[in-house]
């Protein structure tokens, strides 16, 4: 896994999704090879888990010892499989205390969405 960093949202501003739907175009090749990890981190069944349980959590961050639980692996386990979210751009996390606390990156769901949505009908533009 590449440990890049991810522009998630448009860097021009404004907040929305920088890249089109791929019913509406293809996507480039830049587009295509940032948005390739982050699908990458997604396919494996535990960390689609890690990061639905840190995004549905309660305040929108979620304790490492929150997650542990939920699963029957090990901590290190559940930490290669933050880690590997983390390297794509899907969370970020902060240490406090003994415990580490996750969250979603703004807008990263968001752009995900958008690369898949649907391509816009003449009745739903009206």
């Amino acid at each position: 896994m590449s440990k890049q960093s991810l522009s998630i949202v448009n860097p021009a501003g404004g907040g929305e999704a920088c890249c089109a739907p791929l019913v509406r175009e293809p996507l480039g090749e830049t587009e295509a090879a940032e948005l390739a990890p982050l699908f990458k981190a997604l396919a494996d069944p535990v960390r689609l888990r890690l990061l639905s349980l840190i995004a549905c959590h309660e305040g929108g961050e979620a304790c490492v010892c929150d997650l542990t639980a939920a699963f029957d692996l090990t901590a290190p386990t559940i930490s290669h499989h933050l880690k590997v979210l983390k390297q794509a751009g899907l969370i970020d996390s902060e240490r406090r205390g003994t415990w580490v606390y996750y969250w979603l990156n703004p807008g990263v769901l968001d752009r995900l969405s958008a690369t898949l949505g649907p391509r816009a009908t003449a009745a739903s533009a009206s």
